[in-house]
């Protein structure tokens, strides 16, 4: 299995309301990280308008939001 590496960074402002609904959610689901909750998020948006996504998994890393390689 080819190492996965996050070359991309994206910086997201959020209010303090947004910010505490992502981590109210993200206690709730008992996600291990704020990341991962934020891509499980947009994985569930992505996955709304039908979108393929990538399978769950229990690691902050394993939460991708899309399946592919980068072109």
């Amino acid at each position: 299995m080819a190492a996965r590496t996050r070359g991309q960074r994206l910086q997201v402002m959020l209010t303090v309301i947004e910010l505490s609904k992502v981590d109210d959610w993200r206690f709730i689901q008992r996600m291990p990280s704020r990341a991962a909750a934020v891509r499980a998020l947009l994985k569930l948006g992505l996955a709304s308008e039908g979108i393929d996504i990538a399978p769950s998994a229990s690691r902050s890393e394993d939460f991708p939001v899309a399946n592919g390689t980068e072109e």
